[in-house]
């Protein structure tokens, strides 16, 4: 389930949901840290601001340092709290509160949260800094025309340790996943990795 309210995370606990991503790190909603001691598994995502000024001049010293300070943060509140280390995922937040600049530095570093010890989750699929990256800064490219943009950065994005991809076009991902593994580990049969 992807909220920051907790009212719609426990009805969606409650419908099946096992899977709680909050783009607030559960900072958002007072009563979200409840619900989500009751997840199995909490993706805490880091946005800079609010989806209203969260692109409004975003500024970071290190960018990556500053992410892994809030997510240690982040996780020490979670656990205060009476959550359990092992249920929490955490996501950079590609797009969210970060200029071109600061994603592919997120990206070019993202080996870097794995002293965090906690899966990294990705989500880049589709995203402007690719349209920007592909067509330039005057006339980045639509969302549809941004695929070759995100096989390759999920190619990336795996190949430094992010253990779960957020993607928009699944097949064409694990395909480029499949090449790039096989290429990786020198495999030649056809077989998936």
């Amino acid at each position: 389930m992807d909220t920051s309210k907790a009212a719609v995370a426990r009805e969606a606990l409650a419908a099946g949901a096992r899977i709680l991503n909050d783009v607030t790190a559960l900072r958002g909603d007072p009563g979200m840290m409840r619900v989500a001691l009751e997840y199995p598994c909490v993706i805490l995502m880091h946005m800079r601001g609010s989806p209203r000024n969260m692109q409004q001049d975003p500024r970071y010293g290190d960018v990556v340092k500053d992410l892994c300070e809030f997510f240690e943060e982040r996780i020490a509140s979670f656990v205060a709290g009476g959550g359990d280390v092992s249920r929490v995922w955490i996501d950079p937040g590609i797009g969210f509160g970060k200029t071109v600049e600061h994603n592919v530095e997120i990206l070019r570093r993202l080996g870097e949260f794995g002293r965090l010890e906690r899966p990294i989750v990705v989500g880049a699929s589709r995203k402007s800094f690719i349209g920007r990256l592909l067509g330039g800064a005057e006339s980045p490219l639509v969302p549809e025309e941004r695929l070759e943009g995100s096989l390759a950065t999920a190619c990336w994005a795996a190949s430094q340790g992010a253990q779960v991809l957020r993607v928009h076009d699944v097949r064409a991902t694990r395909r480029a996943l499949r090449v790039f593994e096989a290429v990786r580990a020198g495999r030649c049969d056809g077989r998936p990795a």
